[in-house]
C-alpha cells in the first residue's frame, strides 16, 4: 500500500503547529497504524529529518496512550478500537490520511501527536480509590455481591482512561471517564463507604482541570474504544445528587 499522510507537527505547546505531508510507501495491510508510523519514522531518520513524536506503550489496546485523531475521529473509524489495534487493511491503497493529536483545553500538546493527559490522573488522585486497612487477603466470597452489580462494575472498569471521550466531545467533557470511575467503585461494597466524598471530589477536580460539561451529544460513547456507555453519566449524576443530600 502507498499512502499520503498529513501529520500535525508542533515543537511544543507554545509553538505554532501545522500539518505536514509525508509519503508512506510499501505498507503491509497487516501492519497496525503505529507500525506504519514506525516505518515512516525510520525513513525520516535515514533522511536526517526529525521523526514524528507519538505516544504508545502496550500496543495491546490496554494502556490508552496512543491518543491520535485519524481523519477527524479519535482512534480512527473502526468501532471499539485503539490506534495500536487499528490495522492498515481498514484503509485503501492511495488513501490520504489526516493524523492529529487529541484536541481539548485540558490536554495541552507536548510535541507533535503527544498530549499531556495528566488531568485525568489528577481526577483519579482526587478520589478514584478506596481506603482500606492492609493485612491478609480476605476470601473471595467473604463479601457477597449481586451479579448485576458486579457486571455493571466490571463494565465501568473497562475504561482505560485514553481520553478519546474528551477529544470527541464538542465541550471537551470528561464526564464519561469520571462517571466510569465513580460507577465501578460505587457499585461495590468496598467503594460505597466513600461514595459521597468520592463523587464530590472527582467532579470538583474535573471542573478545576478545565473540562466542559455534558450536553448529551453521545460522541463520547461512539468514540470510546471500550464501548463505555453514556448511562454511566446518569449514574454519576445520581451519585452526586445523593451526596449533596448526605452532606446537608
Amino acid at each position: 500500500m502507498n499512502l499520503t499522510l498529513f501529520v500535525w507537527r508542533q515543537k511544543d505547546k507554545d509553538s505554532q503547529g501545522k500539518l505536514e505531508e509525508y509519503k508512506a510507501h510499501d505498507i503491509s495491510p497487516d501492519m497496525s497504524f503505529l507500525e506504519m508510523l514506525d516505518v515512516v519514522n525510520e525513513r525520516l531518520i535515514k533522511e536526517g529529518k526529525e521523526p514524528i513524536a507519538f505516544d504508545h506503550d502496550c500496543r495491546e489496546g490496554i494502556c490508552g496512550m496512543c491518543s491520535q485523531v485519524i481523519n477527524g475521529i479519535p482512534h480512527g473509524h473502526q468501532e471499539k478500537t485503539t490506534v495500536c489495534q487499528l490495522h492498515m487493511r481498514h484503509f485503501e491503497d492511495g488513501d490520504t490520511i489526516y493524523i492529529e493529536p487529541f484536541r481539548a483545553k485540558a490536554f495541552p500538546i507536548i510535541k507533535d501527536l503527544v498530549v499531556d493527559r495528566s488531568a485525568l490522573d489528577r481526577i483519579i488522585q482526587a478520589g478514584g480509590y478506596i481506603s482500606v486497612h492492609t493485612g491478609g487477603v480476605p476470601d473471595s466470597n467473604a463479601i457477597l455481591i449481586p451479579k448485576p452489580d458486579a457486571d455493571l462494575a466490571m463494565d465501568a472498569a473497562e475504561c482505560i482512561g485514553c481520553g478519546a471521550c474528551v477529544a470527541a466531545c464538542p465541550n471537551g467533557s470528561a464526564m464519561l471517564f469520571t462517571s466510569a470511575k465513580v460507577t465501578h467503585l460505587a457499585m461495590l461494597p468496598q467503594g460505597r463507604v466513600e461514595a459521597a466524598r468520592r463523587v464530590c471530589l472527582m467532579t470538583e477536580q474535573m471542573l478545576k482541570e478545565g473540562f466542559g460539561n455534558c450536553s448529551n451529544h453521545y460522541e463520547c460513547q461512539a468514540a470510546c474504544p471500550k464501548g463505555i456507555k453514556v448511562s454511566f453519566i446518569a449514574k454519576l449524576n445520581r451519585e452526586f445528587i445523593k451526596a449533596q443530600f448526605k452532606n446537608k
